[in-house]
């Protein structure tokens, strides 16, 4: 008796499902959308967004003209950071470079420079930064201060006996590249994407046209419901985080050195998680703009923003890291770059993958919860 009650429910449950399936291959060109999304975003994280910081522009004021300050210059060209843009006679026509935007740094390097250097004294050169982006400028003046390092170990290896050498290495990301921090985040951003335009609309547009008194009608339950409704929904959604991870894997050679099994089995609990959070939000608001908006506002902006995924969490203001603990997307993240690139397992991410479990729990409730009274 309780395995024909079961198999019923299923039954109804996959009923809900094809329904719902089949509005969305009529409804193409937001099919089309959800599976382009996963794609149009790895290639602009990969290829716009980057934290590096590469061929920065620069001018220099040469008032040397000798080898020794042709030797520094010959140090900035073959340095893969900086590209010489020209060289330039005055201080105001640095300025004017850096006003127009035609340069990120400019060097002046003073008249006395061969002197001081053979004489063994110090001598400074000034590198001026454009400081309307911060957070470049301070990358290229830590350029400027290593090339400053590295002339001055170039001028004293042979001069005085070896000291105390600081090698540093980067563990799991060598290279130090920016597509293997940002890319593996893809994965959160995407499905968020997907629960805020799909799941988000699909009980409101039953309340909008009419067909949910219809459902109340049936023998459906509300779990039923639910259920079906987000069925079609997570498939295109796994599919999307396929997507998504072959294209870093293959387009951008971000490594995945731990269990593909595990990776996308986190993201699966996230994604249910996802998407009961945007039904939940057509359950209660009933309109699809509303939900839509709120969906954005409450799902993908906090993704993006609280979740580490661009911005690092420990410099985040203390009020806003204690924030960053309510957005599951937090622990999906350290996740997906736990597995991609340090190759560890639940043995170590299982209070992550607790809490994305806790997460799905919460959401099936909430929108079990919010349909409950208005079908029971």
């Amino acid at each position: 008796m309780a395995d024909s009650a079961v198999f019923r429910s299923l039954v109804r449950t996959f009923a809900v499902a094809r329904k719902e399936a089949i509005h969305l291959r009529r409804d193409w060109r937001s099919l089309l959308l959800a599976l382009a999304i996963p794609v149009l975003l790895i290639l602009l994280f990969g290829y716009a967004l980057t934290l590096d910081l590469k061929n920065v522009p620069t001018v220099v004021w040469d008032q040397s003209r000798t080898p020794p300050s042709r030797d520094f210059l010959a140090l900035v060209q073959g340095s893969a950071y900086f590209e010489l843009y020209a060289m330039r006679e005055s201080e105001k026509e640095l300025r004017h470079d850096l006003d127009a935007g035609r340069a990120m740094v400019a060097l002046v390097i003073p008249s006395d420079f061969a002197e001081h250097i053979a004489a063994g004294r110090p001598v400074t050169v000034e590198a001026v930064v454009d400081g309307s982006d911060a957070n470049t400028s301070r990358l290229a003046a830590s350029y400027c201060r290593g090339l400053g390092l590295i002339f001055n170990r170039r001028l004293t290896v042979d001069a005085r006996p070896a000291g105390v050498t600081l090698v540093s290495r980067a563990w799991y990301n060598p290279a130090l590249r920016s597509p293997n921090a940002l890319l593996p985040g893809i994965v959160a951003i995407v499905m968020m994407v997907i629960a805020a335009m799909l799941t988000s609309v699909t009980v409101a547009r039953e309340w909008e046209t009419g067909t949910m008194e219809q459902l109340i009608g049936t023998p459906v339950r509300a779990g039923e419901l639910i259920g079906g409704k987000v069925l079609p929904y997570f498939v295109v959604g796994m599919v999307d985080v396929a997507i998504a991870v072959g294209l870093s894997r293959w387009l951008f050679h971000v490594p995945l050195r731990g269990h593909p099994g595990l990776l996308f089995a986190t993201a699966a609990v996230f994604l249910t998680g996802a998407l009961f959070f945007g039904l939940t939000l057509s359950i209660r608001f009933k309109t699809q703009v509303l939900a839509n908006q709120i969906a954005l506002a409450a799902g993908f902006l906090p993704t993006l923003i609280l979740s580490g995924f661009v911005f690092a969490i420990e410099n985040m203001p203390t009020a806003l890291q204690y924030l960053t603990y309510i957005v599951p997307a937090r622990y999906l993240i350290a996740i997906m770059r736990g597995i991609f690139m340090k190759g560890i397992g639940l043995e170590i991410l299982w209070l992550d993958a607790l809490l994305l479990f806790v997460y799905a729990l919460a959401m099936i409730a909430a929108a079990r919860g919010g349909l409950k009274l208005r079908l029971e």
